[in-house]
């Protein structure tokens, strides 16, 4: 408790139990914050004690539902900025909007640079987060970003089942390969891809085939994100 004087840890809605888990991890008490709406749908957002001076780190996802969470968190940051804090640490562990990071197709958005200058604009010194969708994002911000990374809980949480030498890592696609190999070191495995080729989401396994041997094998299939687990379902399927 002494190491974290100081500290100001607050919570907005998108996990609330993960809140939980880091507060008590680090034996720091959430702060009194309010999330409300107006009837119009609005956000309003009331931080019920003093953060002036204060570290404070804010617990928020961008995920489901997006834009909302995404706004709970810029107008929380306007917030303690007002309010005088000494630095406002944004902890994302979910970043939304990240998988647009490049133009692929003409008149796209670039909308994981438009939410990193969103980020800056509404006070942040820092932002942590995990397993970005692609870690060139960290570039996109003039600030500090931690980029934590799962692979090694992950990693461990494997050879803690003891497995053995049946195991291969697949990427369920091509873009994967990069992290289902470095899996693949940690655990001493090899790796195999589902090469799909078309863009349909049926299981077609006309167009479908398997780099690599996985007969007979214990699969891992691993990816960086899942919205509806089509694209693992499809892998474990073929």
């Amino acid at each position: 408790m002494q190491e974290n004087n100081g500290i100001k840890l607050f919570a907005l809605n998108s996990n609330q139990e993960l809140a939980q888990k880091i507060a008590a991890e680090m034996g720091v008490p959430l702060c009194d914050a309010s999330v409300k709406h107006f009837s119009d749908g609005e956000i309003q957002i009331n931080i019920n004690e003093s953060v002036r001076g204060n570290d404070v780190f804010i617990i928020q996802s961008i995920s489901d539902p997006v834009n909302e969470n995404l706004m709970e968190l810029m107008i929380m940051m306007d917030a303690l900025r007002r309010a005088s804090a000494g630095s406002i640490n944004a902890i994302v562990p979910y970043f939304g909007y990240a998988r647009a990071d490049r133009k692929a197709r003409s008149r796209e958005p670039i909308t994981a640079k438009l939410v990193s200058n969103f980020i800056q604009l509404a006070g942040a010194d820092r932002v942590i987060t995990l397993d970005l969708h692609a870690g060139q994002l960290q570039g996109f911000f003039n600030i500090p970003v931690d980029h934590l990374k799962a692979i090694y809980l992950l990693a461990d949480y494997f050879l803690g089942k003891k497995i053995d030498e049946d195991v291969v890592v697949v990427a369920p696609d091509h873009t994967g390969v990069k992290m289902a190999r470095n899996l693949a070191q940690f655990l001493k495995a090899p790796i195999a891809i589902v090469d799909k080729r078309d863009s349909s989401r049926l299981l077609n396994p006309e167009n479908t085939m398997v780099i690599g041997d996985v007969a007979g094998h214990k699969c891992i299939v691993f990816d960086d994100m899942i919205d509806t687990g089509g694209k693992m379902a499809d892998a474990a399927w073929h």
